[in-house]
């Protein structure tokens, strides 16, 4: 039954509408437009553990269900309905654990959709409270219920009355709430599998007894049964002298009196369910110690419950820092504002280590000098592993958990951390005379509402603080603020499957940890004294009482910095070189070298157009004489050779086609490259090369007298000039080779001077096609010329044909 209404409180958690601060005109019509007819129920939200019902749902919930049903029919315009809606919180939270027998559910009559409703279970007055048996009928309208007070404990005593005086079938759920004989007792362990039996005396008047039975309702291993002071033979064989008083019945027989600090019902329900072997229903058992110290995977570190760990701290600033805020790529906006506001209250307040506290003072810095909308967690990364290297700042990366580690991986941990890092900052705010009460909560409620992972977990947190943080006006306020509304969450996760069993959510401090804590009423009901509970809270999170154990050493800290920061710029390079040498390999291939001009034959293409240049022909004339001399003198050759390797290597490779190529021919200098390998770029030169003369030389440089070296470089593609020395003596043989080689260098350029024109233009047409696939082209395109002719005349002459037969008579 548990789980069946869990579920369905679960299913209309999205339909509720949070209440916000001000409730305006506009928010509620916004409501009312947008929202299904279950968010209208403005006054109870999902983190009240009361069921919002409309005309959905209403049937599935109160008509023939195993629990009994306390249900409040109300308006939400009504005065009397919004002053009693936080006693029914109040209430709903004080029975929890009743909820397999008893739950408490509300509808508004105000909602257009649920007024047939109300009216069919004969509503007229708000607020109104009816009692619906388990298993009712369709055709139940529901008992009375008196809600005539706010008065959380008489509320609850009338729903006892009510199910003790349940007509049949009872409650599956529900306990026997009568009371035990001795008879009862002594035979209890006969019939019942349990562990312990715990037997409360009282008196006849007294609720005690069915209070406690209804608390560890939901506990396995233990019974509870209320014995009256008149059952004397079992108070005399007991011993019983106090009236309350509870005494552990064993299977051998023993009673054993239960210590308590005061005899009232929370201290009986709280250490009834922390004895041995009791454990909650259905969740799943405590792990043994020696399993969690044993185990590999995760070492389990032994630590003091009543300490807070400043390894908890760390990890929290860890993950919140480089986990939840990595998931943002990019922070705008109010997450900026929020994030301004996180970081800020970290640098004022957090009791860390020198190293930490620089980190957190740099990235503070860092952060409020950011004007603009947005950054990016890349940049915020940079500045958090300091990457600058200052001295001395580091955040530990990885967490390590102490006081928040769980049993499993996935229980406790970072939101247990959260927590305890903002009840310290509370507290360090308060210790250090902060101007505003609210700073530290704002920054919490910020955060959450911009970062925190567990979207349903900041709804909740959202509305607990819209509902009440406007009422913090001091530090000590803040303090206490936070601490309540931590134990509200731990009584709503109080069985839920988040909770570790090794570690339950309970109402803290615990009775042994803070006996002064906790008090009563003079009616026996439980009170806080936050008198006692305030200076609890100073000490337990001051700075001075935190322990450092399991801390890594800050100078480890600092060197496995340097080494990630050493690392990452090797990577760096090394990505840098790669992606160099993927450029220079793509530009091979996609631009050789060998079969294209390069930029700088490029622009010396363009120089040579406006007139020749007397350096690029002094060079020219060099690199004859080196090629002239190379048959005689070795080291001249292969001087002349790295010097042509030289400017290729200097040379940038060109775009594929932008450029109007000239027809290559295959010409090689005879003297200085015999045999020389690169014949296609000496071809690709020699097209440009112009035809210079003696006469001009000698009018721009009277100086020696030149010889008319019309061999080709097949480097540079220029006409050399040779200096004519006045005292050499040419050989008969030379002379006569190099006047043959100057015959044919002027025959082929007069061949070139004629083709230049119509050899520019075909070789637009021969971009990338040989001579042959040229010709191949011509002919087919011959062919289909005469193709085309023939089918012209053939069909013309059909047509000729046709019209004739046509025109006869």
């Amino acid at each position: 039954m548990a789980r069946r209404f869990g579920r369905a409180t679960s299913r209309f958690t999205g339909e509720i509408c949070p209440r916000k601060i001000a409730a305006t005109a506009v928010w509620i019509s916004f409501c009312l437009i947008f929202y299904p007819p279950a968010a209208e129920a403005q006054l109870y939200s999902a983190t009240d553990q009361v069921i919002t019902l409309n005309r959905e749902n209403v049937q599935s919930v109160l008509i023939n269900t195993s629990a009994a049903i306390l249900t409040e029919f109300y308006a939400s315009w009504c005065g009397h309905c919004i002053a009693f809606s936080p006693v029914y919180k109040s209430l709903a939270r004080d029975i929890k654990e009743w909820k397999p027998a008893v739950d408490l559910a509300a509808i508004d009559c105000a909602a257009e959709q649920n007024r047939k409703v109300c009216t069919d279970f004969g509503i007229r007055a708000y607020p109104t409270l009816k009692f619906f048996n388990a298993y009712s009928r369709a055709s139940s309208t529901g008992q009375s219920f008196k809600a005539s007070t706010h008065d959380v404990r008489v509320l609850r005593h009338r729903i006892i009355d009510k199910l003790e005086n349940h007509s049949e079938p009872w409650p599956p759920a529900c306990p026997p709430l009568e009371p035990a004989s001795q008879a009862e007792v002594d035979s209890f362990f006969e019939t019942n599998n349990v562990q312990h039996l715990a037997l409360i005396f009282e008196d006849a008047k007294s609720y005690i007894g069915r209070e406690v039975t209804l608390d560890l309702l939901q506990f396995e291993n233990v019974a509870v049964r209320r014995v009256l002071n008149t059952e004397e033979g079992l108070v005399t064989k007991v011993g019983v002298t106090e009236f309350p008083s509870c005494y552990l019945h064993s299977p051998g027989g023993n009673f054993t009196r239960l210590r308590v600090n005061i005899e009232a019902r929370t201290f009986y329900s709280y250490a009834l369910q922390r004895l041995p072997g009791v454990v909650r229903s259905g969740n799943p058992r405590p792990v043994a110690e020696h399993v969690l110290t044993n185990n590999t995977k995760e070492p389990w570190r032994t630590f003091d419950k009543s300490r807070v760990y400043m390894a908890d701290l760390e990890s929290t600033l860890h993950y919140s820092l480089r986990v939840e805020l990595a998931a943002h790529t990019a922070i705008k906006g109010e997450a900026l504002t929020s994030l301004k506001k996180y970081i800020s209250v970290l640098a004022k307040y957090f009791p860390g280590r020198p190293v930490v506290m620089n980190l957190l003072r740099s990235v503070n810095s860092w952060l409020q000098n950011q004007t603009g909308d947005e950054i990016s967690y890349k940049a915020f990364q940079e500045i958090l592993d300091n990457t600058a290297q200052s001295p001395n700042t580091a955040l530990p990366e990885g967490v390590r958990w102490v006081g928040c580690q769980g049993s499993q991986p996935y229980l406790r941990r970072y939101p247990c951390g959260m927590w305890t890092l903002f009840h310290v900052l509370t507290v360090q705010a308060k210790n250090a005379n902060g101007t505003d009460p609210q700073e530290v909560l704002s920054a919490m409620r910020y955060y959450i509402h911009s970062f925190f992972g567990c979207r349903a977990c900041a709804e909740h947190f959202e509305a607990m603080a819209s509902e009440s943080m406007v009422e913090v006006n001091t530090l000590s306020s803040a303090v206490l603020w936070l601490w309540s509304r931590h134990n509200r969450v731990n009584n709503r996760l109080a069985g839920a499957l988040s909770e570790d069993p090794n570690f339950p959510k309970i109402q803290w401090p615990s009775p042994e940890m803070c006996p002064a804590c906790h008090t009563v009423k003079d009616n026996g009901e439980h009170r806080w004294s936050q008198e006692q509970v305030f200076p609890f809270l100073l000490s337990y999170f001051s700075s001075s009482s935190i322990l450092s154990d399991y801390l890594e050493d800050e100078s480890q800290i600092l060197t496995k910095q340097r080494e990630k920061h050493a690392s990452q710029q090797q990577a760096f390079e090394a990505h840098k070189r790669m992606e160099r040498k993927a450029r220079e390999a793509l530009d091979s291939m996609t631009h050789p070298l060998t079969s294209q001009p390069t930029v700088q034959e490029e622009e010396e293409e363009e120089e040579e157009e406006e007139g020749p240049d007397e350096e690029e022909e002094g060079a020219v004339a060099a690199d004859e004489m080196e090629g002239k001399t190379s048959e005689t003198t070795p080291w001249a050759k292969a001087e002349a050779g790295v010097g042509r390797v030289r400017r290729l290597s200097n040379r940038k490779p060109s775009i594929v086609g932008m450029r109007m190529r000239e027809l290559q021919e295959d010409i090689v200098d005879l003297d200085s490259f015999v045999n020389q390998h690169y014949k296609a770029k000496a071809l690709a030169a020699s097209s440009r090369v112009k035809r210079r003369t003696l006469q001009r030389k000698e009018e721009q440089e009277p100086g020696p007298v030149f010889g008319l070296g019309m061999e080709l470089d097949a480097g540079l593609g220029m006409v050399g000039l040779q200096p004519m020395e006045a005292d050499f003596e040419l050989d008969v043989g030379r002379q006569k080779k190099r006047l043959q080689k100057r015959e044919l260098a002027g025959q082929y350029f007069v061949e070139e001077a004629e083709l230049r024109h119509t050899g520019r233009w075909m070789s637009v047409l021969s971009i990338g096609f040989s001579k042959v696939d040229i010709s191949l082209c011509v002919i087919l395109y011959f062919l289909s010329s005469m193709c085309l002719l023939a089918m012209y005349l053939f069909f013309k002459n059909r047509l000729r044909l046709r019209r004739a037969k046509v025109a006869l008579p």
